[in-house]
């Protein structure tokens, strides 16, 4: 059986990490998908932070180094003893068995902070919405499923970044793939524009062919090596779906897991749907389905960026500062 392929997922807390891997989760199949929140390798309860003075935004806080191995096994295929920590009450619970399976999601703030854990993942992605966005899906979230008050959440906040900009910012400039919603024409949470910034360590489907500014307003554009995608949240819903028609025609080989359920995100019970995020899902669907293909036809992975080692994982140390 071919190695599970890692999908790496980082950014600052409430960036939007955990309704991507959701949409990954729904298209993909949870049964074919093992994931892991890098939260639970939190080394102190939220009462021991407090105490100490430390925000778990700093590598001191988490258990970087047993991440590190974790990650090593998944890839390998290989069973782990996971961490656990509780959001709703901040307390460090019993350890949980957890078996790698066809894809494994790693989503968390420090995902990529050392080039041992980056060097692990087939796919790296940042997500990165603008600061007051995240502040306020942060203040929304904390105080509707975390037991916070929004005072306690904006003091939080402020406590925090000076940790966000020297440990979790930086580590953008790491990710094959740089996803940023934003607020667009209409304000709300299903018209969303989002902007999609791929870089050359994946090889990224030709997506000039599909683009019509006059018709869908999806924009294009090459920065030296880089290239910018922008979908806007007023997007026809057609428009999209002709667009996503054609890059499931790219990937005909996972024509298995197409589904009806891209985009769809909650707000408390209410199922949404945003047309740029089912955009977006799928371009992050496509790197894991080729990556994937790769393996089982016997490479060890399909980035394009470096050279396998001896044991399948690629050596970033020589090339990242």
């Amino acid at each position: 059986m071919p190695r599970p392929i890692l999908l790496g997922i980082a950014g600052d807390s409430a960036a939007g990490k955990t309704t991507l891997t959701r949409g990954l989760l729904r298209i993909l199949g949870e049964s074919q998908v093992t994931h892991v929140s890098a939260d639970h390798y939190h080394r102190y309860s939220r009462t021991q932070r407090t105490e100490l003075g430390i925000t778990p935004l700093h590598p001191d806080c988490n258990h970087l180094d047993i991440l590190e191995q974790h990650l090593v096994h998944l890839r390998a295929g290989r069973s782990i003893l996971k961490p656990i920590y509780r959001h709703q009450d901040g307390s460090l619970g019993p350890t949980e068995y957890l078996t790698p399976t066809q894809f494994t999601i790693v989503e968390g703030m420090l995902g990529f902070h050392t080039a041992e854990m980056r060097a692990v993942y087939d796919v790296r992605i940042f997500l990165d919405p603008p600061e007051e966005l995240r502040r306020r899906w942060k203040v929304q979230r904390d105080c509707s499923r975390r037991g916070y008050t929004t005072d306690e959440v904006l003091a939080e906040l402020d406590r925090r970044e000076a940790d966000a900009e020297t440990f979790i910012r930086p580590q953008r400039r790491h990710a094959d793939i740089v996803i940023s919603f934003m607020p667009g024409d209409r304000g709300d949470p299903e018209h969303l524009d989002a902007q999609l910034l791929m870089r050359p360590g994946l090889a990224h489907p030709d997506l000039e062919p599909l683009v019509d500014t006059d018709r869908d307003g999806i924009r294009l554009a090459k920065r030296g090596s880089e290239t910018v995608l922008w979908v806007p949240g007023t997007i026809d819903p057609a428009h999209s779906a002709a667009f996503e028609e054609a890059i499931w025609d790219r990937m005909h080989f996972a024509s298995h897991l197409r589904t009806e359920r891209l985009g769809e995100f909650t707000i408390g019970t209410e199922l949404r749907r945003s047309e740029p995020l089912a955009i977006i899902q799928l371009l992050v669907l496509y790197q894991l389905v080729t990556a994937r293909a790769a393996v089982a036809l016997g490479a060890s992975g399909a980035r394009a960026d470096q050279p396998p080692t001896d044991n399948g994982v690629v050596d970033e140390t020589a090339t990242t500062p």
